[in-house]
């Protein structure tokens, strides 16, 4: 039985974290340089060791 995660991306305004989103995820969410350009959830999925991950 696969256990599965949940992984959060949490930080300050303007530190990378939807970056580091699609960077993970291959998703192409909108990236700006002021706080609040993403303000709501967004979820993917993470591809590692052969196996796609919610994220």
């Amino acid at each position: 039985m696969a256990i599965r995660e949940t992984l959060a991306l949490v930080g300050n305004p303007n530190s990378g974290k939807t970056t580091l989103f699609n960077a993970l995820t291959g998703a192409k969410q909108h990236v700006g340089n002021w706080p609040g350009v993403t303000v709501e959830r967004k979820s993917g999925r993470l591809k590692a060791d052969n196996a796609l991950e919610p994220v």
